[in-house]
């Protein structure tokens, strides 16, 4: 099963678990992100990668710079530990660590939670790669990903308990698109995919092929 069969099936068995005025409020949102054009204004192949330095799990600054020093990276934007979706995806992209890394290549997931909750995510997938801090979503913000939750979805989340004003530090409504980006030794991305719908992410195989078009 691929796995963005696999998040539509997740998302289509746990759906009704959340109740229908909530889940319409979420799903106005999610029509209302697409149709603002936040997609198109994500950063695509072509682009120049924007430099950052974050904190990893453990408090250690990972700069790209750095990553691209030892070879190309691959870069994964997610929204939390709290959504279910991104810690399928993380887990799969797991799973394709080795292949990844065998291309000679560097994984490393962003999020705009504190350390200690990628600390938390970390040890709880057994997640081989840096996951990175990134509050307040600067770097999101430069690579076109960050928006601002409404604040009727921002009340739903506080009311399923998701508890972002903790997690990102301060910042509760800014979240980034899921979006996942190849870049060569360069500095250059290489492949690009970004989306507002949470449930659809990059599949891991179209990853692969991404470096190995990199030659």
């Amino acid at each position: 099963m691929s796995l963005n069969a696999e998040l539509r099936a997740f998302y289509e068995s746990r759906k009704e678990e959340i109740p229908a005025e909530l889940r319409e409020v979420m799903h106005r949102a999610g029509q209302e992100l697409a149709d603002s054009g936040q997609a198109d204004r994500a950063l695509t192949a072509g682009a120049r990668a924007p430099r950052f330095a974050l904190p990893s799990a453990t408090g250690r600054i990972v700069a790209l710079d750095d990553l691209l020093a030892a070879g190309p990276v691959v870069l994964t934007f997610y929204r939390g530990a709290w959504c279910p979706f991104c810690n399928i995806a993380l887990r799969s992209l797991q799973q394709h660590h080795s292949a990844i890394t065998e291309r000679g290549a560097r994984l490393v997931a962003v999020s705009p939670q504190v350390p200690d909750e990628a600390l938390s995510l970390t040890e709880k997938h057994e997640l081989a790669f840096d996951v990175l801090s990134d509050v307040g979503s600067g770097t999101a913000k430069q690579y076109g990903l960050a928006f601002d939750l409404p604040e009727d979805l921002a009340a739903v989340y506080d009311k399923l308990g998701f508890d972002l004003q903790r997690v990102n530090g301060g910042h509760p409504r800014t979240l980034p698109l899921p979006a996942t980006y190849v870049i060569d030794r360069d500095g250059v991305i290489r492949w690009a995919f970004a989306d507002t719908d949470y449930v659809n992410r990059a599949e891991p195989a179209d990853v692969l092929a991404a470096l190995d078009a990199l030659g």
